[in-house]
């Protein structure tokens, strides 16, 4: 799968849409090995959207080798764990570090836990979204449920005592899958390369199709965020 291809064509189509998104939300998964030539790739391909964008690490990026090839973001934080708030939308952004670095799955501990509901709590009555890269609840597809997101049920509790998120945007499956969670609404976004296989069999085999490839397009109307797809070529 020419990956690097796929995402230029992505670009090109988040570029020409009308009207134009705001910004664009990288959910992990910027490299595959996490080496320094990945990240020098990708940012020169990132740096031709015409919006600002942000990424957050997956299970397959190194954040100290992100944070080098990434140090014009001033959105970064420069040590600890790769997450922020950005406050300078009409919906607030908090961008989530689920990454374990050396393992598939991803986890929101007592830290990263406790950081999140401080900036909630600073912020009530202003509308959220949270992005992240492990999904937090199973999909089906058996090989990916068990990379999920783990302590899940103790997020879930802190979502539900903050009415003001409004949406969960998750990557990682490559699949657009959406779930009610919680009081919330979470959704995986498509794969704007390869896709995850939709295969709900017990057991069934890790696996990827090349399907029509998309991105997830968020509308804010003023009091809810309405999820698109948007279908690329």
């Amino acid at each position: 799968v020419d990956t690097c291809l796929y995402l230029e064509q992505c670009i090109h189509h988040i570029n020409l849409l009308s009207p134009r998104p705001n910004v664009v939300l990288v959910t992990g998964d910027i490299a595959d090995f996490g080496r320094p030539e990945e990240y020098q790739q990708i940012s020169l391909l990132l740096n031709q959207l015409t919006m600002p964008y942000f990424v957050i690490p997956g299970n397959h990026d190194l954040p100290d080798a992100m944070r080098v090839e990434f140090s014009n973001h001033n959105y970064l934080p420069a040590d600890g764990f790769v997450q922020y708030v950005i406050e300078d939308y009409p919906v607030r952004m908090i961008g989530l570090d689920t990454q374990v670095i050396g393992k598939p799955y991803g986890l929101m501990c007592e830290e990263r836990l406790d950081w999140l509901e401080r900036q909630l709590l600073a912020q009530p009555d202003k509308p959220t979204l949270l992005f992240m890269h492990h999904p937090p609840f199973k999909t089906g597809i058996e090989h990916m449920d068990v990379q999920n997101c783990r302590n899940a049920d103790a997020l879930g509790s802190l979502v539900e005592q903050h009415p003001q998120i409004k949406y969960i945007l998750c990557g990682h499956v490559h699949r657009q899958i959406e779930v009610a969670w919680h009081g919330t609404i979470v959704a995986i976004g498509p794969g704007p390369g390869h896709s995850v296989a939709l295969d709900l069999n017990p057991k069934g085999p890790s696996a990827f199709r090349l399907e029509p490839r998309a991105i997830k397009l968020l509308h804010w109307n003023g009091a809810d965020l309405i999820g698109h797809v948007s279908f690329i070529g």
